[in-house]
């Protein structure tokens, strides 16, 4: 556990907290990356909300979604002078430029306003580790916050894909809630485990990704 953490609020609170940073109106800027989707419709690999299920499933198993816990959850763990190793992990995971900067420069805007909010030092971290150091200080449950953040990862980019493909709002809703187990199941796979047990075989998401750097016509960073 990480020094300095303060004893845990109440549930309610806990989640009203949560439920602020992890909301649209928090300005990390999470609307303006697509973790590479834009590439994937272009090419005709996500047509539709089949296609899509598959793989915002897959990133969350074997991608993004799975690393990013567990470095959520470390860095929660961490004491203070080890979260910058945390950090250094997390960046040299990324698969691409631009997957780099997506964690980082929401990251690095989440450091920012939540900073000046209250009053944490915390600066220059990648996304799920500077929202995993920041729930260490204010006390809230890893279980809890590794959930919201899978949560809002996926509604981002259902959000994203609406932009994208003919998919309305309560299809959207529907994704979400066909992935809650799965990002359930994410989380205690990632609570029970550490570091070691880091993995990336999302290598067709990665590749799109990469493909996105170079891609002529784009409304998105990523």
């Amino acid at each position: 556990m990480a020094t300095g953490a303060r004893t845990a609020m109440h549930t309610d609170e806990q989640i009203i907290t949560l439920g602020q940073w992890l909301s649209p109106a928090y300005p990390v800027g999470g609307f303006a990356y697509s973790h590479g989707l834009e590439s994937l419709v272009e090419t005709g690999a996500v047509t539709d909300t089949d296609s899509l299920l598959d793989w915002l499933g897959d990133v969350l198993r074997y991608g993004a979604g799975q690393s990013d816990a567990r470095f959520l959850i470390a860095a929660w763990r961490a004491d203070a002078q080890d979260v910058g190793a945390v950090d250094a992990l997390c960046r040299a995971f990324a698969p691409s430029r631009e997957r780099l900067q997506e964690t980082g420069l929401q990251g690095a805007a989440f450091c920012e306003v939540t900073a000046a909010v209250w009053g944490f030092d915390l600066a220059g971290l990648t996304y799920p580790v500077a929202l995993g150091r920041a729930a260490a200080l204010e006390g809230l449950p890893p279980a809890l916050t590794a959930r919201l953040y899978l949560q809002a990862f996926v509604s981002n980019l259902v959000a994203a894909a609406q932009r994208l493909l003919p998919i309305g709002q309560t299809e959207g809703q529907r994704l979400i809630r066909a992935l809650a187990p799965l990002i359930s199941d994410i989380t205690e796979q990632a609570l029970a485990g550490s570091l070691d047990d880091l993995s990336g075989t999302a290598f067709l998401a990665d590749i799109a990704s990469m493909k996105h750097e170079t891609q002529y016509s784009r409304i998105f960073r990523t």
